[in-house]
């Protein structure tokens, strides 16, 4: 079993959902009804999948659980770029957050790559 926390890619996941929680709050009523669910579990669900990946025995499931954390990276950006398009929320943080998970995705990948799978 590996400690997770100590991971650069999991400390920068859980920055990265404190972040998606924080742009979320700068949107209007409606809008936290639509897109911020699919926003937040995307962001839960990268550091959510680094841990449950680094309990497993294998280097094969834990790269698979690298690869599911990775695919919600990008299932985040996605998000990102509709609120960026339809103006939603604080363009900054919207900004910032869209950085972060661009980091986090090469990060990912590169930590995929050490695995050697």
């Amino acid at each position: 079993m590996r400690n997770f926390k100590e991971l650069k890619i999991w400390q920068k996941a859980i920055d990265i959902a404190i972040k998606t929680y924080q742009f979320a709050e700068t949107l209007s009523k409606e809008d936290k009804y639509a897109i911020v669910q699919q926003m937040t579990k995307a962001s839960v669900s990268i550091s959510s999948n680094i841990a449950e990946g680094s309990s497993r025995k294998s280097e094969k499931d834990y790269f698979r659980f690298i690869e599911i954390s990775l695919g919600s990276a990008f299932e985040l950006e996605t998000q990102i770029i509709i609120a960026e398009k339809l103006n939603k929320g604080n363009q900054q943080l919207l900004q910032d957050l869209k950085m972060e998970v661009a980091d986090e995705q090469r990060m990912l990948t590169g930590f995929q790559h050490r695995l050697n799978l």
